[in-house]
C-alpha cells in the first residue's frame, strides 16, 4: 500500500471527503466586531485562504459565551443570533468554501471554546473556571476565577451544542471543539487547574467529564454525518498537571465517542508550548519515541508528531498534527511514518495564504518568518533579564503574525515591514478601541 502524501485526500469516519491532508489551522483573527458578528474582513481572509489551497481550513476561537473571550474581536455565539450576526457568519463560511468546485469540496469548520480563566482581566475580572485558581503568570493580566456552580456547567454544556447547531446552520462544514491550551475545557482536565470534588473533578474520568458530555451533546446536535473535531492537549507540559498518559486515555473515549478527526497540540498560557517561538525548546518527545524524529523535533520541525505516534498505538481516528511544519519532507515523512494523517499549517499562512497550493505544486518549504524578524530594541533587555526579554520578545512575534492575520484581511496582503514591537502596541491598542466601543 502507497505511503499517503499532503495531495491525498481524506475520508473521516462521519463519511465527510477532505480533498488533501494540508489543514489551515486554527488562529486567533480578532475581527469581529463589537457585538461580535463576523464582518466583511473575515470573509475577505477566509476567501483568500480558501483559495490558497488547504483542504480544511479551522476557524480561530468562536467563543459560547461574550464575557469569556480569548481576546477583543472573537467571534460570539450565544444565544438566539440576530440576523445581521446569522448573514456575517453565512457569509464567512461561504468564503471559506469557495474554491470547492476546484477543490474537490471546500471545508470550513468553526472552532468552538470558552476561554476560563484565561479570560483577560480587561475583558472579565473575575471568570468562570472548574476552581478558583489563577492563571499562574505575571502582570495581572488575568483576574482571580469564580468556581462555575454545576447548573452553569450544564448550561455551558448546551451552549457547545447550540454553537455547534448554528455553525452547520450557517454554512460550516464542521465544528472543532476547542480542549487544548489551558482553555475552560482544558482547564476542567488540568488537575492542576480543576481542584472541584463533585462529578466534574478528581479522577480522569472525572475531569474529563464535561469535555465528553460537549461531545455528546454536539453529536445529538449537529446528527451523525457532520465532522466533529476535537483539540486536545498530548500534554500541559507542567508538574502536576495534565499528563499524556492521561491524553492517550482522553482520546480513547473520544473515538468511542466518534470523533472524526483529533488534533493534537499541547501547553497552555502558563507554559506555551503551542507558540512556535524562536529560541524556545520543543516539548520534550514521550520515551517510547523519543530517537524516531528527535532531530527534526528540534529543529522545530513536527515538534508534537511523537507525540501522535504514540497514541497510534491505540487509535484509529484520523490525527491531526500542528506545530513547526515548514518542509514538503517533513509533512510527508509525518503521514507515511504514522504520526499525523493530516498536516496543520498556522504561521506560514499569516504570510503567504497561497503556501498550501505551493507546497502542493511542489514547493519544497514555507519561509519561517520569525527567523527574519528584528527583534525589540536591546535596550528593553535592561527591564528584566534574558528570560524576560525571551517571553517579552516571543508575545511580540506572535503579535506580528496577529498583525498579518489584520493586514490580509483589511488589504488582501501582508504588511511584512511592521516591528514585532509595533505590531504589539498596534494589536493591543485596536484591543482597547474594541473593548470601549462594546461598553458603549
Amino acid at each position: 500500500m502507497t505511503a499517503p502524501t499532503i495531495a491525498d485526500r481524506l475520508v473521516l469516519p462521519c463519511g465527510a471527503v477532505l480533498p488533501n491532508r494540508l489543514a489551515k489551522a486554527a488562529m486567533t483573527e480578532g475581527l469581529a466586531d463589537p457585538q461580535g458578528r463576523a464582518t466583511p474582513d473575515l470573509e475577505r481572509l477566509y476567501g483568500l485562504w480558501s483559495d490558497g489551497g488547504a483542504g480544511l481550513l479551522i476557524t480561530g476561537n468562536v467563543q459560547i459565551d461574550r464575557d469569556h473571550l480569548e481576546r477583543p474581536g472573537n467571534v460570539i455565539i450565544q444565544g438566539p443570533q440576530d440576523e445581521a450576526a446569522l448573514a456575517g457568519l453565512r457569509a464567512m463560511a461561504s468564503a471559506g468554501r469557495r474554491a470547492g468546485s476546484s477543490n474537490a469540496g471546500g471545508h470550513i469548520w468553526m472552532q468552538i471554546s470558552h476561554a476560563g480563566r484565561q479570560t483577560q482581566v480587561t475583558v472579565n475580572p473575575h471568570p468562570k473556571a472548574p476552581s478558583a485558581i489563577a492563571v499562574g503568570l505575571p502582570g495581572k493580566q488575568f483576574g482571580m476565577p469564580v468556581a462555575l456552580t454545576e447548573a452553569e456547567i450544564l448550561d455551558l454544556i448546551e451552549r457547545f451544542g447550540f454553537a455547534a447547531e448554528v455553525a452547520r446552520d450557517t454554512g460550516y462544514t464542521g465544528v472543532q471543539i476547542h480542549a487544548a491550551h489551558g482553555y475552560l475545557l482544558s482547564q476542567f482536565l488540568s488537575p492542576r487547574a480543576n481542584l472541584r470534588s463533585d462529578q466534574w473533578g478528581g479522577s480522569l474520568e472525572n475531569r474529563a467529564r464535561m469535555l465528553m458530555a460537549v461531545v455528546a451533546r454536539v453529536r445529538a446536535g449537529v446528527g451523525p454525518e457532520f465532522p466533529i473535531g476535537v483539540k486536545l492537549n498530548s500534554a500541559d507540559f507542567q508538574k502536576g498537571g495534565f499528563a499524556f498518559e492521561d491524553s492517550v486515555i482522553v482520546a480513547g473515549w473520544l473515538q468511542a465517542a466518534g470523533v472524526d478527526l483529533l488534533e493534537i497540540s499541547g501547553g497552555s498560557y502558563e507554559q506555551p508550548a503551542m507558540m512556535d517561538i524562536q529560541g524556545m525548546e520543543a516539548p520534550e518527545a514521550p520515551p517510547q519515541t523519543a530517537s524516531t524524529s528527535k532531530a527534526s523535533t528540534m529543529a522545530r520541525e513536527a515538534y508534537f508528531v511523537d507525540f501522535a505516534k504514540t497514541m497510534r498505538a491505540s487509535l484509529s481516528m484520523p490525527l491531526l498534527v500542528t506545530g513547526g511544519f515548514r518542509s514538503r519532507r517533513a509533512m510527508n515523512m509525518a503521514l507515511e511514518t504514522g504520526g499525523a494523517d493530516m498536516i496543520g499549517l498556522g504561521r506560514p499562512l499569516c504570510v503567504d495564504t497561497a503556501g498550501p497550493a505551493k507546497l502542493l505544486a511542489g514547493a519544497d518549504e514555507l519561509d519561517r518568518w520569525e527567523s527574519k524578524l528584528k527583534l525589540l530594541p536591546p535596550w528593553l533587555s535592561f527591564l528584566g533579564g534574558l528570560k524576560m526579554m525571551r517571553a517579552v520578545e516571543g508575545f511580540a512575534i506572535t503579535y506580528w503574525y496577529y498583525a498579518q492575520i489584520d493586514a490580509i484581511a483589511r488589504t488582501g496582503k501582508a504588511s511584512i515591514g511592521i516591528s514585532p514591537f509595533a505590531a504589539l502596541l498596534s494589536i493591543q491598542k485596536a484591543g482597547k478601541v474594541w473593548l470601549k466601543a462594546r461598553k458603549d
